[in-house]
C-alpha cells in the first residue's frame, strides 16, 4: 500500500485508482470513475517539441473509447519550462490547438521531491516500470484493474504499432 502526503494529510492509495488527483477545472478526484476502462496516462506539454502528440492522443481515444480505453492527460512543467501556463490556459490550447477531448488534469510534478502519488505509482522504486519520466508525453499503459502493463517513452508515437498492440491487448484482457 502506498502512502503519499497530499494538503498536508496522509493518504493511504493502495491502487492506482484510487490516488487522489485534480481535474483540470480544479475539482479533486480518483482515477475509480474510469473503472472499469484501461487508461494511457501521458504527461503532456504545451510548448514542447512532442505537442503535436496531442493529435495522436486524441486520434486513440476516438478509436478505442468505446472499446474501454481513457487517454488521462496531466500537465508537467518540469521539461524545459515547456508548460508554463495555468490550467485555464492549458485547458483552452488543447481545445483550441487540438480539440481535446479526453481527460486533461492539473498541472503536477512527475519527478523529483515534489512527484505526485500517481508518478510515485507509475515510475517510483515499487514500479515494474520505474525510473524518472524523461520528458514530456511519457506514456503509461494501466489495465482496468490499476496496473500497470506498459511504459512508451516521448519518441514512441500514440498512434505507433507498439502502442497501438498494447492497447488493443490490454483491452482485449479487460
Amino acid at each position: 500500500m502506498l502512502a503519499c502526503l497530499i494538503s498536508g494529510s496522509l493518504v493511504k492509495a493502495s491502487s492506482i485508482l484510487e490516488t487522489k488527483v485534480e481535474t483540470i477545472k480544479g475539482k479533486e478526484t480518483t482515477l475509480a470513475a474510469f473503472k472499469p476502462k484501461a487508461m494511457l496516462i501521458v504527461n503532456t506539454a504545451s510548448e514542447c517539441g512532442f505537442t503535436r502528440q496531442y493529435k495522436g492522443l486524441e486520434d486513440l481515444y476516438k478509436k478505442f473509447s468505446k472499446q474501454g480505453l481513457v487517454v488521462a492527460g496531466f500537465p508537467c512543467n518540469q521539461f524545459g519550462g515547456q508548460e508554463p501556463g495555468s490550467n485555464a490556459e492549458i485547458a483552452k490550447f488543447c481545445k483550441t490547438n487540438y480539440d481535446i477531448t479526453f481527460p486533461m488534469f492539473g498541472k503536477i510534478d512527475v519527478n523529483g521531491k515534489k512527484r505526485h502519488a500517481l508518478y510515485t505509482q507509475l515510475a517510483g522504486e515499487k514500479s515494474s516500470f520505474k525510473g524518472d519520466i524523461g520528458w514530456n508525453f511519457t506514456k503509461f499503459l494501466v489495465d482496468a484493474d490499476g496496473k500497470v502493463i506498459a511504459r512508451f517513452e516521448a519518441r514512441n508515437a500514440p498512434m505507433s504499432d507498439e502502442v497501438v498492440k498494447a492497447i488493443e491487448t490490454a483491452l482485449k484482457t479487460k
